[in-house]
C-alpha cells in the first residue's frame, strides 16, 4: 500500500492497462491542475473508470470501478491555454482503499496489485493463447489498426495487455479484463470473450470473419 495520495483521472470510456500507452488531452481546468501537480512530483496518474451512468463534468465525486492502473507520463506538450497533450504508459494495477477530495481533483490512497510471477509452463501457455487472439482478430476489419505492427517484436505480456484495449470491447468488458489476477488469466478471459463474441456475430447471420 503506498503512503503517498495518488492523483485519480476518471474516464467513463478509457481502461489503461500495464505496459500499454494511452495519449489524452487534459482541458478541464481541475486535471490541468492535477497534471501540473504529477508533472512536479513522480508524474503518476491513477486511470480509473466511471460507473456505468455516472458523469464526472459536474465536479462532483461519482462512482467509480475500484480497480485502477497507474500510468506514468512519458510525454508531455504544454499548450499555450493551459490545457496539456500528454502520453502515459500504464504501470501497475491497484485497487482504491479510501478517497481524498481535499484538492480540485480526486486523489486517493491505493493498494497494489502486483501482477503474478509466470513460470516457464506458464510462459508456454500464455504463448498459445496469443496465438489463438491473433487468429481471433485477425479477420476483424478494425484490427489492423489494434495489432501493432511490430507485434511480433513485442512480449507476451503485453500484446496481452494491448490487445485488451480492442475497441470491438464495451468499456465494462475492458474493465473486466484489467481486474483478473494477472496477464495469463487475462489472456484466458480475452480468447473467451473474443470467441464468444464471434458466436454471437454468427447467430446473427453477419459474415463469420467479423468480430465486433
Amino acid at each position: 500500500m503506498t503512503s503517498e495520495l495518488l492523483p485519480l483521472f476518471p474516464l467513463p470510456s478509457v481502461v489503461l492497462f500495464p505496459g500499454v500507452f494511452l495519449p489524452l488531452h487534459i482541458f478541464e481546468s481541475r486535471y490541468r491542475e492535477m497534471v501540473a501537480d504529477a508533472l512536479e512530483t513522480d508524474r503518476l496518474i491513477g486511470m480509473v473508470l466511471l460507473q456505468e451512468q455516472a458523469d464526472d463534468a459536474d465536479g462532483g465525486a461519482p462512482p467509480i470501478f475500484a480497480v485502477g492502473c497507474t500510468g506514468l507520463i512519458t510525454h508531455c506538450e504544454p499548450l499555450d491555454d493551459g490545457r496539456y497533450n500528454i502520453i502515459l504508459r500504464g504501470i501497475d494495477r491497484f485497487r482504491v482503499v479510501r478517497e481524498d477530495h481535499e484538492r480540485a481533483y480526486r486523489r486517493a490512497v491505493i493498494e497494489t496489485l502486483p501482477e503474478p510471477a509466470l513460470t516457464s509452463d506458464d510462459r508456454t501457455r500464455l504463448s498459445a493463447y496469443r496465438s489463438r487472439v491473433e487468429a481471433l482478430l485477425a479477420p476483424a476489419p478494425d484490427a489492423g489498426g489494434l495489432i501493432p505492427r511490430a507485434a511480433s517484436a513485442m512480449n507476451d505480456d503485453d500484446l496481452i495487455n494491448v490487445l485488451s484495449q480492442y475497441p470491438g470491447f464495451d468499456p465494462v468488458e475492458k474493465q473486466a479484463l484489467l481486474e483478473t489476477t494477472g496477464v495469463m488469466a487475462r489472456a484466458a478471459a480475452l480468447a473467451e470473450l473474443l470467441e464468444m463474441k464471434l458466436l454471437f456475430t454468427r447467430a446473427a447471420g453477419e459474415s463469420p470473419a467479423v468480430v465486433h
